[in-house]
């Protein structure tokens, strides 16, 4: 049970991480709008809760291998992780201009994936910073590829 919890928890914070923040660069740098990041976040921190925790039940379900008790857990930890911790990330945008908004999201964004990923890497015995660059690179990738993709909607949509 302590395992399906810790994955839910795991999967939902690391989807919470890097979903809401793409999110956030791509509206960001397409509309520069409050309201729009505003409303990308709320809806990633229910739409896409509600998707991830009900791909990791299904996802169980197939293996199989997983009593009812553990894959609902998977999923309520799931479910709780990803949508507790992507509203996280309205309170700089609701406090804060968009200028500084951003930077602070990513910022805590990438302290929180660092931790997590060293905590990851204590439990299997693995050297924390070669984790920690791994799961951090695949952030930044995301955040440069959904930055560039939103300038390109502004401009071409934009007006």
């Amino acid at each position: 049970m302590k395992r399906s919890i810790l994955s839910g928890l795991s999967f939902g914070l690391t989807s919470g991480i890097i979903t809401t923040l793409g999110l956030m660069i791509g509206l960001n740098s397409s509309t520069h709008s409050k309201i729009v990041v505003i409303g990308g976040v709320l809806t990633i921190a229910i739409a896409d809760a509600f998707s991830d925790a009900l791909g990791v039940h299904i996802s169980e379900e197939s293996e199989d291998m997983h009593t009812e008790k553990e894959i609902w857990a998977s999923t309520i930890s799931t479910l709780v992780s990803k949508f507790l911790f992507a509203s996280t990330f309205l309170i700089p945008v609701i406090l804060l201009d968009l200028s500084w908004a951003i930077p602070v999201s990513l910022a805590w964004g990438f302290v929180a994936l660092g931790y997590l990923s060293f905590v990851i890497a204590r439990m299997q015995a693995k050297r924390p910073i070669s984790v920690i660059a791994e799961h951090l690179g695949i952030a930044l990738l995301v955040i440069v590829i959904t930055h560039f993709a939103g300038l390109w909607i502004g401009k071409v949509f934009g007006g």
